[in-house]
């Protein structure tokens, strides 16, 4: 009887282990979904203020203290030939302030964040969006202004990394 058990274990361990390459094999691996070529080909870019409301006691600067960084930083990256008109434009970058929810415990913040979104000038059509909050969660590091002013230039950069990261061929993230 145990003999019988053992070898009707094993025939079933086997099948099972049979069916395994054949099980895998039907499962589809979706493709990784492509970036809107427009982004990837664009050489000239125009880049447009949308706003937003960032309480300017929070920084230093004026309101378009976001504007002219990102547009700094833009240009010193030297990636796109920056116009000063959209009809001349292969790609719209926005940059806007906007408000963005975190929860923090069982409470949900709304925490200040650039936002920039990539259009197609002829179109209009958003392509895509990326999103860097200023701050992950207030603290005690954040009373003075010089140290605000720190996170948001911060910010920034990584807005303009995401950027990089995004338009960089695959395995190469250096751009």
């Amino acid at each position: 009887m145990t003999n019988s058990r053992l070898a009707s274990a094993l025939l079933g361990t086997a099948t099972v282990l049979s069916l395994i390459p054949v099980l895998s094999a039907q499962t589809p691996v979706a493709p990784a979904a492509p970036i809107p070529s427009q982004i990837i080909a664009a050489k000239k870019a125009f880049i447009s203020n949308a706003g937003g409301l960032l309480d300017l006691n929070m920084v230093s600067g004026d309101t378009r203290r976001d504007y002219n960084q990102f547009y700094a930083a833009m240009h010193a990256w030297g990636r796109y030939d920056l116009v000063a008109a959209p009809a001349n434009a292969d790609l719209v970058i926005q940059i806007s302030i906007v408000y963005l929810p975190r929860q923090i415990g069982g409470d949900v913040t709304p925490f200040p964040a650039f936002r920039v979104a990539l259009l197609d000038p002829k179109t209009n059509i958003v392509l895509w969006v990326l999103d860097e909050y200023l701050v992950d969660r207030p603290g005690i590091g954040l009373v003075l202004k010089k140290n605000r002013d720190k996170v948001f230039d911060q910010a920034i950069d990584r807005l303009v990394g995401d950027l990089k990261m995004l338009v960089a061929p695959p395995g190469d993230f250096a751009n």
